[in-house]
């Protein structure tokens, strides 16, 4: 399945991710494969995962971030290099 994360308390251990359906789930951090958990500001990254659990104790499991496409800067036009008023 794919969601994206709500956040990660990282003394805590655990977070949540919100699914494509809308469902919030529970992760902690063992829930996160290879033992990648995030470190600092997560909330909005898209992730991968499985659902373990049922009713109420579902929670995710083998959570993987995807890769955050890069962006592009802009360039300047030919007749306004390095010139600015």
């Amino acid at each position: 399945m794919r969601g994206e994360m709500l956040w990660f308390n990282e003394s805590k251990d655990h977070g949540f991710i919100m699914t494509e359906e809308g469902e919030r789930l529970a992760v902690a951090g063992e829930g996160f494969a290879g033992g990648a958990r995030p470190v600092g500001r997560c909330a909005h990254r898209v992730v991968t995962f499985e659902i373990d659990g049922n009713g109420a104790a579902r929670q995710a499991r083998n959570v993987v971030f995807e890769p955050e496409p890069t962006t592009r800067r802009a360039r300047m036009g030919s007749g306004s290099r390095g010139m600015r008023n």
